[in-house]
């Protein structure tokens, strides 16, 4: 079944595509991430192009977290007033981010730092989450106890301390306004919803209890995302709608699953599998770089308008 895409200038097969919505909702259900650190290198993969690929996953993130946190909602998994000072800061780095992306396409850079960017980015966090994962699920067969998942630094003697009754938590809005704002600035520039990111800073910098990570933190995507697409459309005109329209019906289907899902895991668990996916990813992007390309060099004929 090929559909054309009509931004992208090319065909696509929509079954492909809307399997690889539904996988990619599944996995937002399951860790409480947008899935855009996968979506977007597979439909890059597919031959999409990458400003393309970015600015209408950004899109698709919108539907699969709102269908993810529909289901954390009514397991009560979900802290608004800190998803929401979170918002502050990620709306204002959105803004930035796609102000930076319009600068870098009209440079002709934006597919090597969108690839740059998944290597470094995904590959850093990803072996780091990988790490402490694999180091806690030792610790807890061996000791059979729970260990503290953060410990108090100077972050937490930063002022406009803010009480966050559902997490239990006394803190700086600072914190997760800054987590916000990074995240806003990877959704704009990498087309990703910044959960892979998002999950163990709120883990580890702010001390949330896992249980409420996964919906506080699809609950700040969907406005980020928003937000993006809203302005990636009207400055950058880099959305297929089609696309978008494909991705979004299997992504709304797979995250009710994945939320399911994620009940049988432990913290840990989920943790571990996330890592794996996100340096599996990483790795991928970074043959890609250095392989060399099929046609090493290509002539086009530039069409007056």
């Amino acid at each position: 079944m090929q559909v054309y895409l009509p931004i992208a200038e090319m065909s696509v097969n929509g079954l492909l595509v809307l399997i690889m919505g539904g996988v990619v909702g599944f996995l937002s259900g399951m860790f409480g991430v947008g899935g855009g650190f996968l979506m977007t290198p597979l439909l890059i993969f597919i031959g999409v192009p990458p400003a393309i690929a970015v600015g209408t996953q950004a899109n698709q993130l919108v539907a699969a977290s709102v269908s993810g946190v529909l289901a954390h909602w009514r397991r009560k998994n979900v802290d608004v007033k800190l998803g929401l000072v979170m918002l502050v800061g990620g709306a204002a780095g959105t803004a930035l981010g796609v102000f930076i992306f319009g600068i870098l396409q009209r440079l002709g850079q934006i597919d090597l730092v969108i690839a740059l960017s998944y290597v470094l980015f995904l590959g850093g966090i990803g072996g780091l989450m990988l790490i402490e994962s694999v180091g806690a699920l030792i610790r807890g067969r061996k000791a059979g106890v729970r260990r503290k998942l953060h410990k108090h630094t100077w972050l937490h003697g930063l002022p406009f301390k803010m009480r966050f009754h559902r997490s239990r938590l006394y803190i700086s809005a600072l914190l997760p306004g800054g987590i916000g704002f990074v995240g806003g600035l990877m959704v704009a520039i990498m087309g990703i919803g910044g959960g892979f990111l998002l999950v163990p800073a709120m883990i580890y910098l702010l001390g949330m209890p896992t249980a409420l990570v996964a919906g506080t933190s699809l609950f700040q995507i969907i406005f980020t995302t928003a937000i993006a697409t809203f302005l990636q459309a009207a400055a950058n005109h880099t959305v297929d709608v089609m696309l978008a329209l494909l991705l979004l019906v299997g992504g709304v289907i797979g995250a009710q699953f994945g939320t399911k899902a994620s009940g049988y895991l432990r913290g840990e668990q989920a943790r571990a599998l996330l890592a794996l996916l996100v340096v599996g990813v990483a790795l991928r992007l970074a043959v890609d770089l250095v392989m060399p390309p099929v046609n090493l060099y290509s002539i086009t004929v530039p069409v007056d308008r």
